[in-house]
């Protein structure tokens, strides 16, 4: 029997209620050793939750910045701080100190809670006060055990949930703060509510079925609205266990989590699915029944290779840090609840989640297209952020009457499938037409026969005087001239006005990628402009 659509959530309190329903189960654990039964779980959040309030919140303080990678530190801070009444906002600790300052003060950020191991591996200068973790452990009493003991074991549960305020909360209430990738330019604020993250919980846990036999993979930042989804929260409310690594780019220690903890679910994004590909073995990944993937376009070479190497073929979904970020997603044919939810071919991201719609219009007019009609998606559901950060001009911007425009370029089949076929941000205006970045790189990748374990290519654009912008092709390696590749491409039956000129071809060490998996898209025009400069004279016409 399928399971039904859960209750309304309200995640700190089923947090509170997955603990006590797993007292003596193994509910988290990480590659560091750490292992936590529910209880122990419960333990050790309300006592790291007694030492904030008691060492370093202030009374006004509304944001707190976590810098932490996937661990049980990381989930036991990320629940301590909504028990504190406080937003927790994770940071990304793979860009710059500018771009992390500037999200420092756009929360008014007093503290961030670290390790040292964390400041040691990452150059960053940081405009707030540290609060190692490390810290916190000769600062633990015996009564600040006692007393969460107590709570944890004793205490009903109805009685907690009052004491700790989590009966108060509402649909509405902020819950984090997670900025955008910063794959385009500065990055933003998006205000997720409780509602907008339990409605992406409690969609995954209907879709997928989740049972108490399940083990998810947390190998994805909790700054990235991904991991802080579908891998924290999700374990932090639900039954299956929540493992954790630091980083999803350690193939070999995410292999030898996996096998260890015998993980059935892993949420991962298509670049670091082919480093798995590289070095991880079968028996790594035996235990998986369900792969899937988001951040960037699945390739099928990709999914084919992954499939014969490991048994088990990845699934594509599709969302935004905007939508918290689930939108749609192709429902494994192993866990769907009905037949309906399956049928959406490959090359499409599924339908859309329950209680989310979804409509493509017109990128000129903004008038609603028909199925089969290629615009720009909108999506409009309880996943939608509340907005940006201190910026109504800008949220104003992407949401009309509840909808959210997500500036991704697609259509809605007949069957109700969503096609990707682009991003607004990834066209080049050339001569007056749109020039699709994604199309001219797909092309690429099949010329030069890419392995589905390598990125080679990737396209962009640099302004140009006469024409508008100029499309460059930044490359590791080719195997063949770029005269020769614009012949292919011309044969292929691409429009001359879609192909790069020749000298538009740039060789650089490595095709820039953000720490979630994401083609860094700020960093690649960086790049093209540092190489061809702010103008560039009008591309050649390739010939056929």
């Amino acid at each position: 029997m399928s399971k039904p659509m859960p209750e309304k959530m309200i995640l700190p309190r089923d947090f509170l209620r997955m603990c006590r329903r797993n007292m003596r189960r193994p509910k988290i654990a990480d590659t560091t050793g750490v292992e936590l039964t529910g209880a122990g779980l419960l333990m050790r959040t309300l006592i790291f939750r007694r030492l904030l309030l008691r060492e370093m919140l202030a009374a006004d303080e509304k944001f707190v910045g976590l810098l932490i990678p996937p661990s049980a530190a990381g989930v036991v801070a990320n629940i301590a701080v909504p028990l504190c009444g406080r937003i927790p906002v994770n940071l990304n600790y793979t860009v710059s100190s500018d771009v992390m300052n500037s999200c420092i003060r756009q929360c008014d950020i007093r503290h961030v809670l670290t390790s040292r191991r964390v400041m040691e591996r990452f150059d960053l200068k940081i405009d707030a006060e540290l609060i190692y973790l490390e810290d916190f452990r000769e600062k633990v009493t015996t009564l600040d055990k006692l007393s969460a003991a107590t709570q944890a074991y004793v205490w009903p549960c109805a009685l907690l949930e009052r004491w700790l305020g989590v009966d108060k909360i509402k649909d509405d209430d902020l819950l984090t703060v997670i900025f955008t990738s910063g794959s385009t330019g500065e990055p933003k604020g998006v205000m997720l509510t409780q509602r907008n993250i339990a409605s992406n919980v409690e969609c995954v846990d209907y879709l997928i079925q989740l049972d108490r036999d399940d083990v998810v993979a947390g190998i994805l930042p909790f700054f990235h609205s991904t991991g802080f989804t579908t891998v924290l929260w999700t374990a932090l409310t639900l039954d299956p266990k929540g493992v954790y690594h630091t980083s999803p780019l350690e193939a070999r220690q995410v292999g030898e989590m996996c096998k260890k903890h015998h993980v059935t679910i892993l949420v991962s994004a298509p670049t670091f699915l082919r480093n798995y590909l590289r070095r991880c073995q079968p028996e790594d990944f035996a235990s998986l029944e369900v792969v899937l993937t988001g951040a960037e376009k699945l390739p099928i070479d990709l999914s084919d290779a992954f499939e014969k190497k490991f048994g088990i073929r990845p699934g594509e979904g599709y969302g935004t840090t905007e939508l918290s970020p689930i939108a749609a997603f192709q429902v494994p044919k192993t866990r769907a609840v009905d037949p309906s939810l399956l049928g959406c071919p490959e090359g499409t991201v599924g339908r859309p989640i329950p209680d989310v719609s979804v409509k493509a219009i017109d990128p000129e007019t903004g008038a609603d297209l028909g199925t089969n009609e290629v615009g720009l998606l909108c999506f409009k559901g309880p996943n939608v952020m509340k907005g940006y950060l201190n910026r109504p001009d800008l949220t104003a911007k992407v949401i009309r009457d509840g909808w959210y425009n997500t500036g991704d370029v697609g259509l809605v089949n007949d069957c109700g499938c969503i096609q990707i076929t682009g991003r607004q941000s990834r066209f080049s205006k050339i001569g007056g037409e749109m020039v699709p970045h994604i199309k001219i790189e797909e092309q690429l990748q099949t010329i030069i026969s890419a392995d589905a374990d390598e990125l080679k290519v990737a396209v962009t654009a640099v302004p140009d005087d006469r024409r508008g912008e100029r499309l460059i092709v930044m490359y590791t390696e080719l195997p063949k001239s770029p005269d020769a590749l614009c012949r292919d491409l011309a044969a292929a039956g691409l429009p001359n006005i879609w192909i790069p000129s020749p000298d538009s071809f740039c060789q650089v060490d490595a095709i820039p990628v953000l720490g979630t998996g994401k083609l860094d898209l700020k960093a690649l025009k960086d790049l093209a402009l540092e190489r061809f400069g702010q103008t560039g004279a009008a591309p050649a016409q390739a010939r056929s």
